[in-house]
């Protein structure tokens, strides 16, 4: 019996060690970032079962699926090319051109102008703007969340789709299973038995659980009889009207859109509806004709795991490298990339007025120790930290210069350059980048800014803590 013993113990040590092995190999033949391939490699050798455990939980890589067929993805932009905006017709730098080019590469993203732009920093606000453009939908609406709460906010927006579906209008919900894992499945089930299609993306079920629960969609998108659109950081819950444990709202910001963006809105939703769901045939709906005449430019880039590239973090790169007057950040996770990090410190030592804006309270405790561990090389390069006060900050945006911004739904952290499905809106208008600089600057009234001599007298736990966590900000 102990020799039977002994030789099961010896299969199934085995049968580990060349797993580990396997995974190991799997890690090194992706060719990934050298420091996120090292860190998985670390945790499967040192750290047995465990390490095995969560690599096939978050380690995986998505690279090379497609969201839809090739042949389907082309007819769809074939419906984008006729409103396609020539480079040379627009009265831009050529380094706002070269951002255009990148996005356009990385995410098939069409140039647009003919646009129109409302910007929240409140989720009443918001919340009201969507209420009320729902209600007097004609036709359909097209909804995308990453957290789709059964609150009180979440039963208002899904009593006004139930009764819109009832109306006859067409009417298609998405979202992520594991972001809305805290509302019940009555609540969405309510929403299917009165005639909204509803369709949770990546559903996460036993079998599947290893392939899905890393891959989120953290997009918030909505498209309204296709002539009003939604998109930006807010989701779906009460925290952004009523606060959460704090107490206090959460600070995010949201655009409501009309013109010819709101197309490339669409392609977005249509492209996630069918993914994992593709059918033969992908009908995209008659967008009425955009009456808007003016040059606010604007383009959609939107990204994920199963792109080639990491379209966010490039286009990110390339703005803040083309900088030459100032980069402002509002971000709630900050755990930049090495490239990105460099870019900040390069563009503070070259005297560009750089500040990033972080909360000084986050929801999470893990990633505001990472974020942190971050802080000094920052400080020491003449990057400007604040921490914002008044609550959760959860804004997501870059303002370059005195021309573009980027916002939406893309955090400045690892997760959403290479594991989230995400989305960004550049606009390239000196009217919009005033705006939300003013916005910027007044939620600096709110908040603290760090100095080096206080920032290095914090306590050595937290501050070996915060180098403890900081070696696993790749796999977060």
């Amino acid at each position: 019996m102990a020799a039977i013993n002994y030789w099961i113990l010896v299969i199934i040590t085995a049968a580990y060690i060349i797993t580990i092995i396997s995974c190991i190999c799997v890690v090194l033949k992706e060719n990934r970032n050298p420091i996120r391939s090292l860190a998985w490699v670390i945790a499967l050798i040192f750290l047995p079962v465990v390490g095995l455990i969560f690599y096939l939980f978050f380690g995986r890589s998505l690279k090379g699926e497609h969201m839809v067929s090739r042949r389907n993805r082309r007819k769809l932009m074939s419906r984008l090319a006729p409103r396609h905006i020539s480079l040379r017709d627009i009265d831009l730098s050529p380094s706002d051109k070269n951002l255009i080019k990148l996005s356009r590469s990385l995410s098939s993203s069409f140039f647009t102008v003919n646009n129109e732009i409302d910007i929240f920093t409140t989720g009443a606000e918001k919340f009201e703007s969507l209420k009320r453009d729902l209600c007097k939908a004609r036709r359909s609406i097209y909804l995308q969340y990453y957290i789709f709460s059964d609150d009180s906010t979440g039963q208002e927006i899904a009593d006004i789709l139930i009764e819109k579906a009832h109306q006859g209008l067409e009417v298609k919900v998405i979202y992520d299973h594991v972001g809305s894992f805290s509302s019940s499945s009555k609540f969405f089930r309510r929403m299917q038995d009165n005639g909204i299609e509803i369709h949770p993306f990546f559903r996460v079920t036993f079998p599947q659980l290893a392939n899905r629960i890393n891959w989120r969609n953290h997009r918030k998108i909505v498209v309204i009889d296709g002539e009003i659109g939604y998109m930006g950081g807010m989701n779906i819950a009460d925290r952004y009207q009523r606060g959460a444990t704090e107490g206090m709202a959460w600070r995010d910001t949201h655009f409501r859109l009309r013109g010819d963006i709101v197309e490339t809105l669409l392609y977005s939703f249509i492209i996630d509806w069918n993914f994992k769901n593709t059918p033969d045939k992908i009908e995209f709906p008659k967008v009425p004709p955009v009456t808007l005449r003016n040059n606010l430019g604007m383009q959609l880039v939107t990204s994920g795991p199963v792109d080639t590239w990491d379209n966010q973090s490039l286009c990110f790169l390339k703005a803040i490298s083309g900088a030459t007057k100032s980069i402002f950040i509002q971000t709630p996770y900050f755990l930049p990339t090495d490239a990105l990090q460099h870019a900040l410190e390069a563009a503070a030592l070259a005297k560009i007025d750089v500040r990033i804006m972080i909360p000084g309270k986050s929801d999470s405790r893990m990633l505001q120790y990472a974020g942190h561990s971050f802080v000094t090389q920052c400080l020491r390069a003449g990057i400007k930290v604040y921490h914002y006060n008044p609550g959760m900050l959860h804004a997501k945006g870059i303002i370059i210069d005195e021309n573009i911004v980027i916002a939406g739904s893309t955090n400045f952290d690892y997760r959403s350059f290479e594991n989230n499905f995400e989305c960004s809106l550049i606009i390239y208008d000196r009217e919009v980048n005033r705006r939300m600089r003013d916005i910027f600057f007044a939620d600096i009234a709110n908040c603290t800014k760090l100095t080096f001599g206080e920032w290095h007298k914090r306590p050595l736990p937290q501050r070996v803590m915060e180098s403890i966590v900081r070696l696993v900000s790749p796999i977060l």
